[in-house]
Order: C-alpha cells, then structure tokens, then sequence
C-alpha cells in the first residue's frame, strides 16, 4: 500500500505545477526529502525487493541509470493513469571504479582515504515511469576532497557512521563542511537525486501530455 510523505511542521509546500501524482520508489530518506521540494503531495510506493547486479562490463559511469531502469520495471504491474513512478541510483566513481555503500565503518574508513585529496565524479541515474512511456537520464557532479587525515575520517565514521551512502559520505554533513573544497555540478546530486533535472523532465512530461490531450 502506498503512503504519502510529509516532512516535517515548519515545511512550507512548494506550489503544485503538475496535473499528475509522483510516486517514489525510494527507501533512501534524503531522497524523500529532495522530491518533497518540488511535490507537495509525494506518495511512497511499497518496498520491493531488486536485484541490483548489473552488466559485466558496463562503464561505471553508466551503472546508476540501467540500476534506475532495472528499478523501474520492478515495479510495471502497478502503474496507473495519471502517475509518475520514479526510481534512482547514485554511485561514486573513482578511476573507474565505483564505490558504493559500505559494508561496515573499516570499509566506509578504507573509501574516504581514496577520496582524500582527489576529484571524484558522482553519478544520479534517474528514470521517470508512466503507462506506455518511460524516460531516463544520469547527472555527472565532480567533487574535490581536501586531503583529510585518518583522525578526522575515523571521527567522522564513528560519529556519523555512513554505512547507507554510496563512498561514504553525506555532503551535507560534517565532511562535506570541513573536508570538499569545491563541485562542479548539481549540489542536490551529490545528496542523491538532481532535483533541477529532475524538475525540467518533469515541465517535459507535463508539456508532452498536454499536447496530447489537446490532439
């Protein structure tokens, strides 16, 4: 059963622009939050349980947005008219590499020192479902670390224990204040959905089904 979302008391509702219903698939909270930006009345679609291997071989860059499609079509039995379904990945990549979400606060430890003092590339793979259409798309952002000594990553690990985010780490906390120097890019995506993208595919899906109302 779908649930709808709300955030939190002093949340001031953006205007509503689109004539149909978002739907999240999404257990990640920011997120939730990310889409609650642009849609007042975001409805949640149940769990549903993914496979997320994807294709030998495939460029790192290219995972999130087939692990958004792969998402997607998990969930075509239960579009309905008037709706937008919209599933996400986000990695982080690094020499090619991608490095996803921890196993445990030694390997969360392990992927920040790889990322002291280098530029990275985060990744958003987005794809946006309606009955008989479907649309996606991937976000690139650099992002530049300073060099962070062992304390400060064992701190913050500790502290914050980022086990749920792909390279370990949340830009909008501690390390994102002390230790990224700079981005190039969507802020939003580094969070985990490019909200900006996001909205103008949405203006497109909105502009598409009007012609077609009007046809």
């Amino acid at each position: 059963e779908r649930q709808s979302f709300r955030i939190m008391q002093d949340y001031i509702a953006p205007p509503r622009l689109f004539s149909f219903r978002v739907v999240l698939a999404s257990q990640s909270p920011r997120r939730r939050e990310l889409m609650h930006m642009l849609v007042p009345d975001l409805e949640l679609a149940p769990p549903r349980d993914v496979d997320e291997d994807y294709p030998a071989g495939l460029p790192a860059e290219a995972v999130p947005e087939w692990l958004s499609r792969h998402k997607a079509e998990a969930y075509d039995d239960c579009l309905r008219d008037g709706e937008v379904l919209l599933t996400a990945d986000t990695v982080v990549v690094l020499d090619g590499e991608i490095l996803g979400k921890p196993a445990d606060e030694a390997d969360a430890c392990r992927m920040l020192r790889k990322l002291s003092g280098r530029t990275h590339t985060v990744v958003t793979g987005v794809t946006l479902s309606m009955p008989g259409r479907r649309v996606s798309f991937s976000e690139h952002t650099k992002v530049k670390f300073d060099p962070i000594s062992d304390s400060e990553i064992e701190a913050y690990v500790s502290t914050f224990r980022p086990l749920d985010k792909a390279g370990s780490y949340g830009i909008q906390e501690w390390i994102g204040a002390v230790g990224i120097k700079g981005i190039e890019g969507s802020f939003y995506n580094v969070m985990g959905l490019p909200v900006h993208a996001v909205y103008k595919h949405l203006q497109d899906l909105r502009s598409t089904l009007d012609d077609s109302s009007k046809s």
